[in-house]
């Protein structure tokens, strides 16, 4: 029974001490993720750095002393004041982009990163909005975004940190000073809403003036063109009816040199005299008579002789109106009056 009771406790104790190593092994075991960094310390000392895969510790000897994320991740800075050139107070917050690239310094070049590069971020703000004016740190967010990355960035480098962007998400001013932000924003919108309408104003008077403008040109040239079309009008009709009585000249004083026209013509003269006479008597109450009834054969005496001194003038034919004015003249000078 004893020797049983023996054996027993002495596997007991091989047992316990196999499970014992296990755990100890396995509890050594660490699978460390992807974008996960293990800082190991061997006795207090840094010894190695594990990235992702299975990796072996030495029991009571080694140990993990850090652990690190390698992603990007987003920092809150908390909103601080500050006062800008012009000395208006604002309240500024943003947000902070950065990740750790060298595992090492992120342990043992700064006992807290985080909390440090948000101190950084906040002087190098409030140092870079003392420069300017207040309507300038709503135009030069994005300047001052570059400003900050490049000062928080330099200045964790040596923590093995990364500052990639810095992004400003609200710039807030005092009160009063947004009160009037509003009313001049009003102002100026109330300015460009009547220089637009001015300006319309002004191009609709131009426009119109211009049209009017048009308007009388294409009247005057209307104008003009008629005047011109019947100046043509009066030139041509004067000249067909100057075609018409030289051709009705010519015709007739052909017809007085044939046979039998003198005789004819004389006989006209006769009829037109006693006519134009008969007018006279019917359209006036009183009536003058010549003095001479025999001027009808003086008048017809004075156009047959006015013919028969343009036969001797051969000259006069092309001119009939120069020949009755010849034979007038050579009348009186014979004596014979009308």
């Amino acid at each position: 029974m004893e020797y049983f009771f023996s054996m027993l406790f002495g596997h007991l104790w091989t047992i316990a001490i196999v499970v014992f190593v296990l755990w100890l092994i396995l509890a050594h075991v660490r699978v460390v993720p992807q974008q996960v960094t293990f800082i190991i310390e061997r006795l207090g000392k840094y010894h190695d750095t594990f990235n992702a895969g299975l990796h072996f510790l030495i029991p009571l000897i080694d140990r993990i002393a850090y652990k690190h994320s390698m992603k990007e991740y987003a920092l809150d800075v908390p909103p601080q004041n500050c006062i800008t050139q012009d000395n208006v107070g604002i309240e500024v917050d943003g947000i902070l982009y950065m990740r750790v690239v060298d595992p090492k310094k992120a342990s043992y070049g700064i006992q807290d990163y985080d909390f440090a590069s948000i101190q950084l971020a906040q002087t190098t703000m409030r140092s870079i909005i003392g420069t300017m004016p207040l309507d300038k740190t709503f135009e030069e967010r994005e300047n001052i975004n570059h400003k900050v990355i490049t000062a928080v960035d330099l200045a964790t480098d040596p923590w093995g940190i990364k500052v990639t962007r810095y992004e400003i998400k609200a710039i807030t001013p005092p009160r009063s000073i947004q009160d009037a932000m509003e009313k001049e924003m009003r102002a100026e919108r109330e300015k460009r809403a009547l220089i637009a309408e001015s300006l319309g104003k002004k191009e609709a008077k131009i426009n119109a003036a211009q049209a009017e403008r048009e308007q009388l040109i294409q009247a005057s040239e209307g104008e003009k063109q008629r005047r011109i079309n019947e100046a043509d009008g009066k030139a041509y009709e004067i000249r067909t009816m100057a075609e018409a009585t030289s051709l009705g000249l010519k015709t007739v004083a052909e017809a007085i040199n044939s046979p039998g026209g003198k005789d004819a013509v004389s006989l006209r003269i006769a009829e037109q005299y006693v006519q134009e006479f008969g007018k006279l008597a019917k359209t006036n109450n009183t009536m003058i008579i010549p003095s001479n009834l025999a001027d009808v054969a003086s008048l017809i005496a004075a156009a047959t002789s006015a013919i028969d001194w343009k036969k001797g003038n051969p000259e006069l034919e092309s001119n009939p109106e120069l020949a009755i004015r010849n034979s007038e003249l050579k009348g009186k000078k014979t004596g014979i009056r009308d």
